[in-house]
């Protein structure tokens, strides 16, 4: 006859699986629900957080651009646009320092991307002043502004406009102007120097015209690495404008930077004693 187990081992066995079940959970991964428990839901994250984070990486895409930290400024602008959630003109301003980026790093066919973009969600959106003459840049947006425009010229063309007037006749110092300034936008250097220095012996009346011509005289020179006679191009502009500066994006091309601060430095130098005698 099979004796019944004792009172001490029946207790002995429940403490044992109880200790077993203990380790098991004590063993499960971490982060893992312990077994027969419900997962917690995922945390869901609505438009408004992310309209808000989208705001955030522009603003920080902006200023790593403005330091110079160009490929995070890339990661940051592309993620401020993932989902579509920045106004108009906050999509057209990231496209367009995006477009920057891209230009200075030699991928031209995504810097035109972004500039057709920018353009394509805000008809309204241009370059400053200082920003369409940049050397690099400039050229291949006025180009994909220009494509764009012949594409919707048919479409325009079938509501009635009025005549347009006849545009002033352009004064011979005008049209070497013009003329350097297109050579200079079609990388040809040494001859846009040769046409602003045309303009500028043929006569320009406008101070703007002048120191215009005498920049890109300079820009160019720079660009073919004769330094001296850039430098003197830009001290003839401090002779017409003492207090000249250049825009940002082109204060900081590395072609002319440091020949146009030292002009600068020269000009300065020279006005306090020039007024002194």
């Amino acid at each position: 006859m099979q004796r019944p187990p004792s009172t001490r081992s029946t207790a002995w066995q429940a403490g044992a699986a109880a200790a077993f079940a203990l380790a098991m959970t004590a063993c499960a991964p971490l982060g893992q629900p312990p077994p027969g428990s419900a997962a917690a839901p995922p945390v869901a994250v609505g438009e408004p957080q992310l309209r808000e984070r989208a705001k955030e990486n522009l603003d920080l895409g902006l200023r790593q651009y403005e330091r110079g930290e160009y490929r995070d400024a890339e990661t940051s602008l592309a993620a401020s646009l993932d989902h579509g959630l920045l106004s108009a003109g906050e999509q057209s301003a990231a496209r367009k320092y995006l477009a920057f980026i891209f230009c200075v790093s030699e991928r031209e066919a995504r810097c035109r991307d972004e500039f057709r973009k920018a353009l394509e969600i805000d008809p309204a959106f241009n370059l400053g002043t200082a920003e369409i003459g940049h050397p690099v840049w400039g050229p291949i947006y006025r180009n994909v502004r220009e494509q764009l425009a012949s594409a919707a010229a048919p479409a325009a063309q079938s509501a009635a406009q009025p005549a347009p007037k006849p545009a002033a006749p352009m004064t011979p110092a005008g049209r070497l102007l013009a003329d350097g300034l297109a050579k200079y936008d079609a990388g040809e250097f040494a001859a846009a120097f040769k046409l602003l220095q045309g303009a500028l012996k043929e006569g320009l009346a406008e101070k703007p015209d002048r120191i215009r011509a005498h920049k890109h005289a300079a820009f160019s020179l720079c660009l073919l690495r004769r330094y001296a006679s850039c430098r003197g191009e830009f001290m003839k502009i401090f002779a017409i404008d003492p207090e000249f500066d250049l825009a940002p994006a082109e204060a900081s091309h590395p072609s002319w930077t440091k020949t146009f601060a030292a002009a600068k430095r020269r000009a300065a130098a020279a006005r306090p004693a020039s007024r002194s005698r």
